[in-house]
C-alpha cells in the first residue's frame, strides 16, 4: 500500500518511548506519533493515552525522503468529527493540563487562569505575554529605583 499525505489508516502501537509513540502501518511500514500529535489534552506520560498492541488510527502527516512518516492521532479524530483521542480502552482517562496561575498586580497574589471563550493563536498569545511582561519588569523597576535612591543631604555620621 502506497502512503499519501493526509491519508487517515489504521495501525498498530508497536513501541511507545518519552517523546511518541512508533505505529506499525499496513505494508510493513512503520511511522511514529509525537507525544505533541497524541490528543488535545496535556499528555505528560505516552502510556496514559496508548498502550502497545493498541489499534489506533493516524493521520499521515509528512513522508520525509528519507522514508520517515510523521503521523497524528489527534488531527484523525478531529477530521472523523469525533472526539479527540481519550486514551487505551479501560486505562486511566487523560488528565487535565495543569493550571497555571496569573500575576494579579501590586499585591503579587495569585489567581487561577479564566477559561477563555475562544482559542487563541499562538500569535496572540505571544503578544498578551509579552505585553504582560513588559508590564510587570516596569513595575519591578519602578518599586526597585523608589527604595535606591540617594538621600539628599549630609550623610549621617
Amino acid at each position: 500500500m502506497q502512503l499519501e499525505i493526509g491519508a487517515i489508516i489504521e495501525g498498530k502501537v508497536t513501541g511507545i518511548t518519552k517523546f511518541g509513540a512508533f505505529v506499525e502501518l499496513p505494508g510493513g511500514k512503520t511511522g511514529m506519533v509525537h507525544i505533541s500529535e497524541v490528543s488535545n489534552a496535556y499528555v505528560k506520560e505516552i502510556g496514559d493515552h496508548l498502550s502497545e498492541n493498541q489499534v489506533v488510527k493516524v493521520k499521515v502527516l509528512k513522508i520525509s525522503p528519507d522514508g520517515k512518516v510523521s503521523l497524528s492521532i489527534k488531527k484523525c479524530a478531529e477530521n472523523l468529527g469525533g472526539p479527540p483521542s481519550q486514551g487505551a480502552p479501560g486505562g486511566p482517562s487523560p488528565r487535565p493540563a495543569p493550571q497555571r496561575g496569573g500575576y494579579r498586580g501590586r499585591d503579587m497574589g495569585w489567581q487561577g487562569k479564566k477559561p477563555s471563550a475562544e482559542p487563541s493563536s499562538f500569535e496572540d498569545m505571544l503578544s498578551k505575554f509579552k505585553v504582560t511582561s513588559e508590564d510587570k519588569m516596569s513595575d519591578l523597576k519602578r518599586n526597585n529605583d523608589t527604595g535606591r535612591r540617594p538621600r539628599k543631604g549630609p550623610p549621617k555620621p
